[in-house]
């Protein structure tokens, strides 16, 4: 993260998380093509039957509907969202903005998601190094997220970068953090779907295995 500017992860809205989101829309900014295209990622990349959790997860995680996990816990600045998530079997209250430790032990989790949040972490570092140090090894961070953001909220540099920009950023902090086998991909709207807009960026990477 050499050479960034001292502002590149300021938001233009200085409303605190807790109000802000706490009054958004309940649903997610992807549309329903974008939201089919994260839960076959899902279905395709998520390890299932164990523990994942599900970081800034909302009131929607996009989980395949036939996918059953030991517990699958959502983690969110919202409550209104956590309550509305109908996915979760548990759920925690925290702005990741101002606490960034995850309040897991070590290697405690199969899997962790993050769709549609890291363009609003003003630590984004932090918290990956945190996410790496939960997963169990071999297990996968599914980083996932189209073009649309919130520009109030959005830090500097996502709103800065081109979409193809931002994947490498994603990469950059996930490799920073430990994480491995990083796989990159997007999947791009059919034309024939006029109804789906969104294309969805991901970029995967593992807790390394040790030798």
């Amino acid at each position: 993260m050499q050479g960034l500017h001292k502002k590149a992860f300021t938001q233009a809205s200085s409303e605190s998380e807790e109000d802000f989101w706490g009054r958004q829309d309940l649903d997610s900014l992807m549309d329903m093509g974008a939201r089919t295209a994260v839960t076959a990622l899902y279905r395709t990349t998520l390890p299932v039957g164990g523990r994942t959790l599900d970081v800034m997860s909302g009131a929607l995680s996009h989980l395949p509907e036939d996918a059953v996990f030991q517990e699958f816990i959502g983690l969110d600045v919202s409550k209104p969202a956590l309550e509305a998530n109908k996915a979760l079997t548990s759920s925690i209250v925290q702005n990741l903005n101002e606490t960034v430790t995850l309040p897991f032990e070590d290697a405690s989790f199969d899997g962790v998601l993050l769709c549609d949040g890291l363009a609003y972490l003003t630590k984004p570092q932090q918290v990956l190094e945190e996410i790496a140090r939960v997963l169990r090894p071999g297990g996968p961070l599914i980083v996932s997220f189209s073009d649309r953001f919130v520009p109030a909220k959005a830090v500097a540099i996502w709103q800065a970068l081109e979409p193809e920009d931002r994947v490498r950023f994603t990469s950059a902090l996930m490799q920073r953090a430990g994480l491995a086998e990083l796989d990159t991909g997007e999947v791009v709207p059919p034309e024939d779907l006029t109804a789906w807009k969104d294309t969805v960026r991901a970029v995967i990477g593992r807790k390394p295995i040790a030798s």
